[in-house]
């Protein structure tokens, strides 16, 4: 009866045991869980868990823990394990039986020795000399194969020294304990692979949302960067978000590991619809510039009417009507106001954040002038085209191209939401697809307004927003300073723009600063003075 009643407990314990490591999402973690309940359901001293490196063909020592001495290496313990590898072949190609865990890798059987200093057949010379250094005595070994379910071995489990529960005298590993480290080893040779799969699956997931980005990257090296950092900022909000004092209404907020990482998965995907957005849309670094900057074409046009001019001026003097004199200063006048008209319209063609009303009608007044065409007709100086970009108040993009623009946010939701997301990233599309919206219900595409966000969303909106302001490899602007950004980013809290309680956590929490210390130039990181930012309760 005893004994049965001890087999069902450790039959009990072995279910659990497997119940845990299906649970285990850490590979180190795992691995210790094994080693740890091995050494437990067999009673024994010692245990090492070795895995496989197919391409070395060697055995790794991940892990070893030996309860007499206190050893404990690898995993949790933070102490690397320094041992060499075990070869499982020699220099000239044969495999080595010579050691227990090399035999047990290439046979794929079990070995199980009473007593390792009366053993033949295996050489135990290193662990003589390990018991000879310690005073330890190294005596029943149970080595079992980890075999995955191709049959691929991945890995050895080691136990030494079985204990007597009793006694603690050591003896030898019951066929019991065989049986059930058999078992133990088939659930984790399952379990580690289940999630050496899972990570394989993640990074190939991840693999193909770099493809995306440096696909874009490609076309525009402005929004490639962009994708970059915003997601690095997003994380850096999130945790902030998680540590909110007592007085912040976010206070409570918490996400776990995998809520992180889906956060992270959209932060990474929150731009993917600008992989349909024209180049010369997105790298417009010039109010002119199309597939290629039409600032020439005015030059060109300005040197016309130069020319034209210096001959006006040759043939008032051929008449003899007009003094030479004259006739020259005249044209030296007109083309000094030439080329005061063609460097403004340089100056704006440039973009500006502001453009003034006395400089668009000005804009109006140049584009009245008249030249002659290479046809030889007469032609307004400016197309209607040319003065609407010219005058374009603040930027570089019209507001159609402001809407090409704008409309990648309408692809990112269709491309995420035609996606068949599993249960922990099913919100990936909601994340991603709402960092242009405002707390206000102004922004776009949906209107939504703050109570219709997730947390999750409202701080992506202030991460695209930050990363934007400072971003210094924009095509139409230097990168602002941190006292800039964050007077710009205080307006928007004021404005219904971003969620003002996030924001008292961006500033309270210095997040704008541990992001500008490892993406922003020195001169860009000013010394804030935060009394006199718009919104801040300082």
């Amino acid at each position: 009866m005893r004994y049965k009643h001890n087999l069902r407990h450790r039959l009990k314990e072995l279910n659990e045991i497997g119940i845990a490591l299906s649970q285990q999402r850490d590979i180190s973690s795992l691995l210790e869980t094994i080693l740890v309940a091995a050494k437990r359901i067999t009673h024994a001293d010692a245990g090492t868990l070795y895995l496989h490196e197919p391409e070395q063909r060697v055995l790794r020592f991940e892990m070893l823990r030996t309860d007499s001495l206190n050893i404990s290496m690898g995993g949790s313990s933070g102490i690397p394990i320094t041992f060499y590898p075990i070869h499982l072949y020699n220099d000239a190609g044969k495999p080595n039986h010579a050691t227990v865990v090399s035999h047990a890798a290439l046979s794929g059987e079990t070995v199980n020795i009473p007593d390792a200093y009366t053993a033949e057949g295996y050489d135990f010379s290193g662990t003589k000399k390990f018991d000879a250094k310690t005073g330890y005595r190294s005596q029943s070994f149970l080595a079992v194969p980890m075999r995955n379910h191709e049959a691929e071995m991945i890995g050895v489990l080691q136990l030494i020294n079985a204990q007597n529960q009793a006694t603690g005298e050591i003896v030898p590993f019951s066929s019991d304990d065989q049986q059930l480290l058999e078992s133990l080893a088939s659930q984790a040779a399952i379990a580690l692979t289940n999630r050496r799969l899972i990570q394989q699956m993640e990074a190939l997931f991840e693999a193909f949302i770099n493809l995306i980005n440096t696909a874009i990257d490609d076309k525009s090296p402005y929004t490639g960067g962009h994708c970059e950092r915003v997601p690095v900022l997003t994380m850096m909000l999130a945790e902030a978000t998680c540590r909110a004092r007592n007085d912040s209404p976010l206070h409570g907020f918490q996400m776990t590991d995998k809520e992180k990482y889906e956060l992270k998965i959209a932060a990474l995907l929150h731009d993917c619809g600008k992989i349909t957005t024209p180049v010369h849309v997105v790298d417009k670094a010039t109010k002119l510039q199309t597939l290629f900057d039409r600032i020439h074409l005015v030059d060109t046009r300005f040197e016309v009417l130069k020319r034209d001019a210096e001959i006006t001026m040759l043939r008032a003097i051929a008449t003899g009507k007009i003094s030479a004199e004259q006739c020259r200063q005249d044209f030296e006048a007109h083309i000094q106001q030439l080329d005061d008209d063609c460097r403004f319209l340089r100056q704006c063609n440039m973009g500006s954040e502001a453009m003034t009303l006395e400089a668009q009608q000005r804009v109006h007044e140049i584009a009245a002038y008249t030249w002659r065409n290479e046809a030889g007709l007469a032609s307004p100086f400016l197309s209607d085209n040319e003065i609407e970009n010219l005058t374009i108040r603040a930027g570089t993009l019209t507001s159609n191209e402001r809407l090409i623009i704008n409309h990648h946010i309408d692809i990112t939701i269709k491309m995420l939401e035609s996606l068949p997301w599993p249960k922990h990233l099913k919100n990936v599309p909601e994340f991603a697809g709402g960092h242009h919206e405002r707390m206000d219900g102004k922004g776009y595409p949906k209107g939504l307004t703050r109570e219709e966000m997730s947390v999750q969303a409202r701080i992506m909106g202030i991460a695209d927003i930050f990363e934007a302001l400072t971003a210094k490899d924009r095509p139409y602007k230097n990168g602002k300073t941190l006292t800039e950004s964050l007077e710009i980013l205080g307006k928007f809290k004021l404005g219904g723009h971003i969620d003002p309680d996030l924001f008292d956590i961006f500033i309270r929490e210095k997040v704008y600063l541990h992001y500008a210390q490892q993406f922003l130039e020195p001169e860009q990181i000013d010394e804030v003075d935060l009394s006199k930012i718009p919104g801040v309760n300082v």
